[in-house]
């Protein structure tokens, strides 16, 4: 296998770029790295040699370059090594990045010298047939495949960012160790046929979720290749991300929500005192330096277990998509080139943006600050050099406690579980996406605490109750032993709970109440199953879709329809439509500029406006509906016309195939207090209706729940919204069935409430399944009707709050008896 050479002036953007290359293989080939001049940038011809001589084999060596000097270094350096060596060196002018890629993928497979050279060199034509300036590349170094081809086979690409470099790379590798010749075609787009040797041929071929190949071979190993390459399309190309793990400990239930430790206090500004502005040219050589650094950190997070696949992954690559946005690279390198310093530059730019999304009115962009400061503060720290900006987690001692003044998604997904016993925010609210990374890893988190935790000092001693929003610094002797006490109580809570946890939902005289689980994702699907769900009540579509800036195929939605429907193995399904609008856009479904987001184009309003996109989704559930106990239910409903409206899309969709699949079941979303009060005609002949609690509380309250200012008023206790929520199960037409699939649902107690005022079925996230079932089992259905009586009989959402906590007693057990 031969050697590769980087020769760069900067360290951290070689490492970043073999890094990102190596992605794409197995089994590296043998990497050396002649990068930065000594402590600072540049390049060094001696170095170039040492690192030639180090992966120098009789299959020779390649160099990959990135400017100026870089070149001049590499020809000195081949002075510098015996002339033997020098022989089997070849330089090579390709973009340094897609080079390198195109050439680890192609040596990976043990090709020669010169075909690796060549791959190297069509490394930018993916990008420039995209761009329309070059036509596909030939291939030329390769035999074609034969006009004639023995083996033609069509395979669907279902991977979610379609062909891209990691998938092509295993196709690659296939047909490069197999004795034939093969051609690959995209039949959406008609680009092709590339030679399937070729990395760079393969990657223009655009090939998106939910196309079709054709792919034709030739030669003594055309059939068995064939198989292979079927057999690779069937595991989604090599890029299905891995099953998650059962959760079976006692700890895999919802977070006690207990901590109590010393404090460790980050989120301070770093500390640019040291740092000495050069000239606009060595300020963009250390922008560039930084930002490198910068995307190598996020993307060993997202390979980590507790960055990916899932919501940290996700919001790793939303990091990574802004530190490479062009239109804010290109205000800074404006910046710098004006006189300004790098950490000037982006700090200036990513805190304007910053303060630009807190001011919008859509509260999905308002939470997005979040991440726009910790691009920021990741930006700073790499300009600033070696070092600790922030104080670290000690290896030993006592479990901490972070206090920070929001929790981004990259720090959750680096803590270690076992060190932290919890985080407490400053301020943010409890659905951020680092809140949520981190109670997903099991760390519970006290939000917006406010000026009592900006005053905690480091070492200080603090301990909350996030249930009981009950948060102490420097607690007595006999506060900390009842927050050990609370936290021992809750874990063997925990554990009793999971023991049963796949019994089904009922009360403790056998009164029914399954609990099933809200997801996004497949993995959520497997959590759920593992966790005692008896099935999906709520899949988010949007969620699932969301990441496609081109809506996805039936093909490619009914894919993954079916896939989470295997995952259940039997049990229901209910796949939700598009949630399009308020907190929730998606790129390929722009909702209009709206004053007030909330009360316009949100949900079914939307689709009457894209009807399409709808009936695409429709046609993916009816197919998949066939095979798989597959529901459908619409949200954001406020009329009846709107229900007949969406059950005429239903049936235009299914009428291909012969009407509605056999047992599919029809509901809605009960979200809008018109459909709560007029619910006998707004689910006339449907099979279920469901309650957002969430919106329902916002839209009763008229309090937005993304606006700090009046989020508390939108709290789903208030009696306001219990009233409703009788009413709907008291009015609803005989037959139809009454679900519960909003956060209130998720609340053990409340989910007891829910019960006794008639609720049928609740839907919780997969932490929480076993603890709502475990508090059923603890009442009879006259206690849980009690509760809801005096509940509904309180002056408000705290007295609700009140009782429910008294109900289910200080450390979780039951109290409103059997």
């Amino acid at each position: 296998m031969i050697g590769i050479v980087v020769v760069s002036h900067s360290r951290a953007l070689a490492e970043a770029a073999v890094e990102l290359a190596c992605e794409m293989v197995d089994e590296r080939p043998p990497i050396a790295l002649a990068a930065g001049a000594g402590d600072g940038f540049g390049t060094d011809a001696a170095a170039v040699a040492e690192a030639i001589t180090a992966v120098d084999s009789p299959d020779g060596v390649l160099v990959l370059l990135d400017l100026g000097s870089a070149v001049l270094s590499a020809e000195m350096a081949q002075e510098f090594v015996p002339p033997d060596v020098a022989e089997r060196v070849r330089l090579s002018p390709a973009p340094l990045v897609e080079g390198l890629v195109a050439a680890v993928v192609t040596a990976a497979t043990g090709a020669p010298l010169d075909a690796v050279l060549e791959e190297a060199g069509r490394g930018l034509a993916a990008k420039q047939v995209h761009l329309g300036e070059a036509a596909a590349p030939s291939a030329s170094g390769t035999p074609a495949p034969p006009a004639v081809p023995e083996v033609v086979a069509e395979l669907p690409v279902d991977t979610p960012h379609g062909l891209h470099a990691r998938p092509a790379a295993r196709l690659v590798g296939l047909v490069r160790a197999a004795d034939a010749a093969a051609a690959v075609t995209n039949l959406r787009t008609g680009r092709g046929p590339v030679d399937a040797r070729s990395l760079s041929g393969l990657v223009t071929l655009a090939v998106r979720q939910g196309d079709r190949l054709r792919f034709e071979a030739s030669g003594p190993g055309a059939e068995s290749l064939a198989e292979a390459v079927r057999a690779l399309a069937a595991d989604s190309w090599g890029d299905r991300p891995p099953e998650p793990a059962a959760p079976a400990a006692p700890g895999s239930a919802a977070p006690a929500d207990v901590a109590l430790g010393p404090a460790v206090v980050r989120g301070g500004a770093v500390d640019l005192s040291g740092y000495r502005p050069g000239d606009p040219a060595e300020e963009r050589r250390r922008s560039d330096a930084a930002v490198a650094r910068a995307l190598a950190e996020l993307a060993a997070l997202r390979r980590s277990a507790a960055g990916g696949p899932g919501p940290a992954g996700a919001v790793l690559e939303a990091h990574e998509a802004l530190l490479a946005d062009p239109e804010l690279t290109g205000a800074v390198a404006a910046d710098i080139a004006a006189g300004a310093s790098a950490p000037t530059a982006w700090g200036d730019r990513l805190a304007a943006l910053g303060g630009e999304l807190e001011a919008m009115d859509d509260p999905y962009l308002r939470a997005r600050a979040e991440d726009v400061r910790s691009v920021r503060q990741r930006v700073l720290a790499a300009l600033a050099g070696p070092g600790v900006p922030d104080e670290a987690v000690p290896a030993d001692g006592p479990p901490v406690v972070l206090v920070v003044r929001e929790l981004d998604a990259a720090t959750a997904a680096t803590l270690d579980p076992q060190r932290v016993a919890g985080v407490v925010t400053v301020a943010g609210g409890d659905t951020g996406h680092g809140v949520l990374v981190a109670r997903s890893r099991g760390i519970p988190v006290y939000h917006d605490a406010g000026p009592a935790a900006a005053a905690v000092a480091p070492g200080a001693v603090v301990g909350f109750d996030a249930r009981a929003r009950r948060f102490v610094v420097d607690p007595g002797e006999d506060t900390r032993r009842s927050l050990r006490e609370l936290s021992a109580a809750r874990a063997a809570e925990a554990e009793r709970v999971l023991a049963r946890a796949h019994e089904p939902g009922a009360t403790a005289d056998g009164h029914l109440v399954p609990v099933l689980a809200n997801i996004t994702t497949p993995a959520d699907a497997g959590r759920a199953v593992a966790s005692g769900a008896q099935g999906c009540g709520l899949l988010r579509t949007e969620v699932l879709f969301g990441h496609l800036d081109d809506a996805p195929s039936v093909e490619a939605q009914a894919a993954a329809f079916a896939g989470i429907a295997e995952a259940f193995a039997g049990r229901p399904v209910t796949v939700r439509t598009w949630d399009v609008g308020g907190d929730k856009p998606l790129p390929f479904l722009p909702a209009p500029t709206e004053a007030n987001p909330f009360l316009g184009e949100r949900g079914l309003r939307l689709m009457r406006r894209a009807p399409e996109v709808l009936l695409d989704q429709l046609t993916a559930i009816c197919r998949v509906a066939r095979d798989h106990p597959v529901h459908v239910m619409f949200p954001m409903v406020s009329t009846a016309e709107e229900v007949a409206w969406a059950l005429e899309r239903l049936d235009e969709a299914a009428a291909a195939a012969g009407g509605r699949p056999a047992g599919m079941r029809v509901g809605v979303m009960i979200e809008v207090p018109a459909a709560a009060l007029a619910v006998r005609r707004v689910a006339q002949g449907l099979d279920f209706v469901s309650i957002g609690t969430n919106d329902l509380a916002q839209y009763t309250m008229a309090a937005e729940r993304g606006n700090t200012a009046v989020s508390a008023l939108a709290d789903a206790r208030h009696p306001a919204v219990l009233d409703l929520v009788a009413r709907v199960c008291a009015d609803v037409p005989e037959g139809t069935h009454v679900a519960v699939c909003g956060n209130l649902a998720g609340d053990p107690a409340a989910a007891v409430m829910l019960a006794g005022l008639g609720v049928e079925e609740l839907s919780v996230v997969p932490t929480q399944v076993a603890l709502v079932k475990a508090r059923l089992r603890d009442v009879t259905l006259a206690g849980a009707r009690d509760l809801a009586r005096r509940a509904l009989a309180c002056g408000s959402a705290d007295e609700v709050r009140a009782l429910l906590a008294g109900a289910a007693g200080p450390a979780g057990t039951d109290r409103t008896g059997r």
